[in-house]
């Protein structure tokens, strides 16, 4: 049976980062997809290659990426080898964006949603935190927090404003009754 493409999403700052840290470490068959991002190397949060808008803009004529899209000013790329290991069975987490769901159910015809949420409280003490954005940039992040999801996706839904090691059970336990 071929794998599945779990397209983690939601708000930034909700922690999709450290879900799939630890899903991964609980199920270390599934792989993790490493983004192109055109932001900034060496930023903490995800582990991502850092790159140019020009090398972006290359690495997509050049056929680099199964999914690409853009979002808070910045673009995202899906490696092109993906499909190879969903095709050999094998599940791979994406952090995707919510607009970018669409696009990937058609790329992805095993696709299934993890969307993480935290309440508002919760969000704002984590991107402040982080140090990444300002203080407006946070606020047109957290306007964003309850964007809905496009209809017809096979979406699971877990807060996670506890303990990580909670959400990740919960997420272990959501995910694998599709497998059987």
């Amino acid at each position: 049976m071929p794998g599945r493409l779990i397209a983690v999403v939601g708000p930034s700052g909700v922690g999709k980062d450290s879900v799939m840290s630890g899903l991964v470490a609980a199920q270390p068959s599934m792989r993790l997809v490493r983004r192109t991002i055109t932001r900034a190397p060496d930023l903490e949060g995800e582990d991502y290659e850092a790159v140019t808008p020009d090398a972006f803009v290359a690495a997509v004529r050049d056929g680099a990426f199964c999914l690409h899209w853009d979002a808070h000013g910045l673009r995202y790329g899906i490696p092109a080898d993906v499909p190879d290991d969903l095709r050999s069975g094998r599940d791979c987490l994406a952090n995707l964006s919510r607009g970018a769901l669409l696009q990937a159910q058609a790329v992805f015809p095993r696709l299934i949603v993890l969307n993480i949420t935290a309440s508002p409280t919760v969000l704002a003490h984590r991107l402040t935190g982080r140090g990444r954005e300002t203080d407006a940039e946070i606020s047109a992040r957290l306007a964003q927090a309850g964007k809905p999801l496009p209809e017809g996706l096979d979406v699971v839904t877990l807060a996670n404003d506890g303990a990580l090691g909670e959400t990740v059970a919960q997420a272990l336990d959501a995910l694998q009754p599709a497998r059987v």
